[in-house]
C-alpha cells in the first residue's frame, strides 16, 4: 500500500469518527474535535480565550451549548427538527426556547432551500439573537395546519473559544503556516476534510522529515474569530517568520483542484499550489475577490501573510455546500489522497529541491548518465532535464521551474531527485 493510499484510509477514519459532534464556534463539540486530534499528536496544543475578550475590532463570543431541540405538533404530537437525528436541524448559536406558538409564527422560524427542497441547509446566527429550526422544503410544504411547541434546549454563557496549534519545529526559524477550521457541525466537506488532511500531513512531516529543514506551524481555529483571536496574539512573530501559507477547505471531493490566491497573487504559495494542480483537467484559479476562509485574515492589510487556499471543489461552488449533502457520498478516500500527494509534493520541495542549483557553469554531460539520447534525431524528445538544468540557478523555485516548463510539480520532483541522484544540482 503507497504512503497515500495509507493515509487515506485514516483520514476518512478520522472524518467519519468526528463526523456526529455538533462543532459551532464554541463549546464541547469543538473542544472535543481538538480533545480527539490531540489523541494523534500529543504536540497539539489547545489556547483558549474567555468570552468578552477584545480582539482587535471583534469581541469573543459566549460559549454555546445545546442538547435538544425539535418543533412538534400539538395535535399530532408527530416531532420535526429533531436535533438528535440531524444537528443541521438547529440554526447554530440559537438561544433557548420552550413555548407553543402558531404555524404562521413557527414559519418565521425555519429555514430551507427551495432550490433544493430535499436538503436541510447549514444557518447560524453568531452574532445576532435569534433561534430557529432548519428542515427540507419539502417537509415543510407538507408540515400540518395547528398549533406547535418549539423547543431548543441551549444555553448561551460567558466561556470561552478554543484552537488548535502545533508547531514542528526546523533547523530555521523561517515558517510554513498550514491552517483549516473546526467549527462547522456535520458537514464532511466543508469541515472535516481540512483538518483530517492537516493531522496527516502532521504525521507525514514527522515520519518522512527527521530533521527538517523548515518550521511547521499547523493551526486549528473556529473560522474567522478564531483565526482573528490567534492574530491577535500572534501577528507580529508570524509577519516575520512565515514565508508561505496555506487555508485548507474542502479537500475531500474528487470533481475539481482550485487555488484561491493570496491578496496580490504574487507570493510563493500561490505559485506552490498552481504548480502542484494546473495540469489537472479540473484545474480552477480564483483571485483573492472569491476569498472565504480564513485567508481573509491572514492577509489583511497590515497582517500581509503570503496565504492562499486550496480545494478541491471551492467554497460555496458545489451544490453540497452548507447542505445534508455535504457527507461522505462526496467526500472520499479517493478525495482526500489526492489532496494530500497535493500538499506532501509542495512539502517535500520546501524540504528539498526549493531553489536548485547547479554544480557546473556549462551544460553537464547527461549522456554518460543515461539522462540523455546518445543518438541525435529530431522525433527524439528527451530536452527535459537540460530545460530543468538551466533554471536551477539558486533563483527560479522548483514551483517556478514547473510552470516555465508547463509540467507538473510531481514530474519535476521525480526529474530533480535524479539529477540530484547523480550530483548534477545542489
Amino acid at each position: 500500500m503507497t504512503i497515500s493510499k495509507n493515509y487515506s484510509n485514516l483520514m476518512i477514519k478520522w472524518a467519519k469518527d468526528l463526523f456526529p459532534l455538533c462543532r459551532s464556534l464554541t463549546g464541547n463539540g469543538t473542544l472535543s474535535t481538538l480533545k480527539y486530534f490531540k489523541k494523534i499528536h500529543k504536540e497539539i496544543k489547545i489556547i483558549s480565550f474567555k468570552s468578552g475578550t477584545k480582539v482587535f475590532d471583534w469581541e469573543i463570543p459566549l460559549q454555546w451549548e445545546i442538547k435538544d431541540s425539535f418543533f412538534e405538533h400539538i395535535k399530532t404530537k408527530k416531532r420535526f427538527a429533531q436535533f438528535k437525528k440531524n444537528n443541521l436541524h438547529v440554526v447554530g448559536y440559537s438561544y433557548p426556547v420552550n413555548k407553543i406558538l402558531s404555524k404562521e409564527k413557527l414559519l418565521k422560524h425555519i429555514y430551507t432551500l427551495k432550490k433544493q427542497p430535499n436538503l436541510i441547509p447549514y444557518v447560524t446566527s453568531y452574532y445576532k439573537k435569534s433561534w430557529g429550526f432548519c428542515i427540507s422544503e419539502n417537509q415543510k410544504r407538507k408540515l400540518p395546519k395547528g398549533d406547535y411547541k418549539a423547543f431548543i434546549n441551549s444555553k448561551l454563557f460567558k466561556g470561552e473559544l478554543n484552537l488548535g496549534e502545533l508547531i514542528i519545529k526546523g533547523k530555521i526559524k523561517k515558517e510554513i503556516l498550514i491552517s483549516t477550521y473546526i467549527c462547522h457541525p456535520s458537514l464532511a466537506n466543508d469541515e472535516l476534510s481540512g483538518p483530517v488532511l492537516s493531522v496527516a500531513l502532521i504525521d507525514y512531516i514527522k515520519k518522512k522529515f527527521k530533521n527538517n529543514k523548515y518550521t511547521y506551524r499547523f493551526l486549528f481555529v473556529p473560522e474567522t474569530i478564531g483565526s482573528i483571536a490567534y492574530l491577535s496574539k500572534k501577528y507580529k512573530i508570524l509577519k516575520k517568520n512565515v514565508i508561505a501559507g496555506f487555508v485548507l477547505s474542502c479537500v475531500g471531493d474528487e470533481k475539481k483542484f482550485s487555488l484561491v490566491e493570496s491578496r496580490l497573487g504574487d507570493k510563493i504559495s500561490d505559485i506552490a499550489i498552481k504548480s502542484s494542480i494546473f495540469k489537472k483537467k479540473n484545474f480552477k484559479k480564483y483571485s483573492y475577490l472569491h476569498r472565504g476562509s480564513d485567508e481573509r485574515q491572514y492577509c489583511f492589510p497590515g497582517i500581509d501573510l503570503p496565504v492562499s487556499v486550496f480545494c478541491k471543489s471551492k467554497f460555496g461552488d458545489f451544490k453540497e455546500y452548507h447542505t445534508s449533502a455535504d457527507s461522505f457520498k462526496i467526500v472520499t478516500k479517493k478525495g482526500l489522497e489526492e489532496s494530500f500527494i497535493v500538499m506532501s509534493n509542495i512539502i517535500k520541495s520546501f524540504e528539498k529541491f526549493l531553489y536548485p542549483r547547479t554544480k557546473y557553469l556549462t551544460e553537464p554531460m547527461l549522456s554518460k548518465r543515461s539522462l540523455y539520447s546518445t543518438i541525435s534525431k529530431k522525433d527524439v524528445k528527451n530536452e527535459d532535464y537540460l530545460n530543468i538544468i538551466v533554471y536551477c540557478d539558486g533563483e527560479h523555485s522548483i514551483f517556478q521551474i514547473a510552470i516555465k516548463l508547463n509540467k507538473s510539480l510531481d514530474y519535476i520532483l521525480e526529474k530533480i531527485n535524479k539529477l540530484k541522484i547523480h550530483k548534477l544540482i545542489y
